[in-house]
């Protein structure tokens, strides 16, 4: 069942680059943004990862875990994280589980060809395992900005709220 904004995410645990395994269960208490991409070490899978690095510290600063996901080899990841030095862990879905949960798995066009592939889009979970919002479709320019403003946002709410 895909999460739905406002309702608690299913925990998922998946092999994370650095030899690690990511919990979702085991993030309670951070706001989690989890971005899927479809391939390492394309053009705009690369521009996308090297913006949140780039915001990496802002995120930081709002305790915010950032987290991508791809269908890539632990290998791949460790490459392209290395590569890019990404201070975040890449996480591999190669059987496409959390894939599947949260229902990125699209059909695509490819020089002409369908194939499945993975539909860039992120999810911004809160400190308590709830899905606060999604972005499909995602176009690579401006995104991390806009993910860090709804971050922000969400610190803004909690601290009203307290």
């Amino acid at each position: 069942m895909t999460p739905e904004v406002g309702k608690k995410v299913p925990d998922f645990e998946l092999p994370a680059t650095g030899g690690k395994t990511a919990r979702l269960s085991e993030l309670r208490g951070k706001k989690v943004v989890l971005y899927f991409y479809p391939k390492d070490s394309t053009p705009g899978c690369t521009t996308e990862g090297q913006d949140f690095r780039d915001q990496y510290a802002r995120f930081r600063r709002q305790k915010a875990v950032v987290l991508g996901v791809s269908r890539d080899s632990l290998r791949s990841h460790e490459n392209f994280k290395a590569k890019q030095g990404f201070p975040f862990d890449l996480l591999s879905d190669s059987d496409e589980t959390v894939c599947r949960l949260f229902d990125v798995i699209k059909e695509k066009n490819m020089y002409g060809r369908k194939v499945m592939g993975i539909e860039r889009s992120t999810f911004l979970i809160d400190e308590q395992g709830i899905l606060r919002r999604e972005w499909r479709k995602v176009k690579v320019k401006g995104h991390v900005d806009e993910v860090l403003e709804a971050v922000k946002a969400l610190s803004r709410a909690a601290r009203d709220e307290a």
